[in-house]
């Protein structure tokens, strides 16, 4: 590997994240679909995080354009997820993530989120990662299931060429034969070395792709796996996607964590964060 002379860290608004801080949990539904069910796993999740050391940014789509099937809930759109995003942003007091499609939706989604989120399948849209570059929010830059981790610098490279340097870079897994994905932790200290910060997603990971009737389908009995390996190959951040009962959630239940859960998870990955010097323990 090629070492980057990058200072292994970014921004998201006033926080700091990769090396010598807190690791990054990124956690919570996988699509908006009402205020208070955002407000119960935030407040959950929030709690579960700063309990273990962990800084949090809460997470939710406004619209999964990237559904399966064209009857698949998607969400409740820009207008009205913007304003639920920003309602549990005010409420809870934390940073807060989503994702975009489109390059137009960049500017109305930056001015309330901290980080935009750039989803796998289109980590080489140009006009998108150089559209999310523009707002200055911190930009989280999912691998895409087809591409090798080397090939993320070119992906960064759209968003600093802008002079934009504060990009995550995220493993979320490699398409391996049809409906599975695999993940090779080797991608996680080579990304690294490109010099940004590296976010394991530990719930998509997981996912079996299409794998269900109409939809996506998911182990998440390997969630705490791959999430403890990944802590212990020193990535700089866990994300999770996590519903009350997932069994009930109206997108990626399958591969989602319940909040019990996902908090016990918290509590195992700060032991290993500790062991590999990426967190202390008081």
């Amino acid at each position: 590997m090629t070492k980057s002379n990058r200072p292994v860290q970014a921004s998201i608004s006033q926080q700091k994240v990769g090396e010598g801080n807190p690791p990054l949990l990124i956690a919570g539904p996988c699509v908006l679909e009402d205020l208070p069910v955002a407000l119960e796993i935030g407040h959950f999740m929030k709690d579960a995080a700063h309990k273990n050391g962990f800084t949090y940014m809460f997470k939710a789509s406004f619209d999964k354009a990237n559904r399966t099937s064209i009857s698949s809930y998607r969400g409740p759109g820009l207008v009205k997820g913007v304003e639920i995003l920003g309602r549990v942003k005010e409420a809870l007091g934390c940073l807060v993530t989503t994702d975009i499609h489109l390059p137009e939706q960049a500017g109305p989604v930056a001015d309330v989120v901290d980080c935009l989120q750039i989803p796998a399948f289109l980590c080489r849209q140009t006009d998108l990662l150089v559209s999310a570059a523009k707002t200055g929010k911190a930009v989280n830059i999912k691998k895409g299931q087809f591409l090798a981790p080397w090939d993320m610098a070119h992906a960064a490279s759209k968003v600093t060429e802008i002079g934009n340097n504060n990009v995550l870079l995220t493993e979320r897994g490699a398409s391996f034969g049809y409906n599975n994905l695999v993940v090779d932790m080797r991608s996680l200290p080579i990304m690294r070395s490109l010099g940004f910060p590296v976010i394991f997603d530990a719930t998509h990971s997981v996912q079996l792709p299409g794998g269900g009737k109409g939809c996506s389908s998911g182990q998440r009995e390997f969630v705490p796996h791959l999430a403890r390996a990944a802590a212990a190959c020193g990535c700089d951040g866990i994300f999770m996607e996590v519903y009350p009962d997932p069994e009930k959630a109206k997108c990626d239940g399958a591969n989602s964590l319940s909040l019990k859960d996902a908090s016990k998870l918290l509590g195992e990955l700060r032991q290993i964060f500790s062991a590999v010097g990426k967190m202390t323990i008081a």
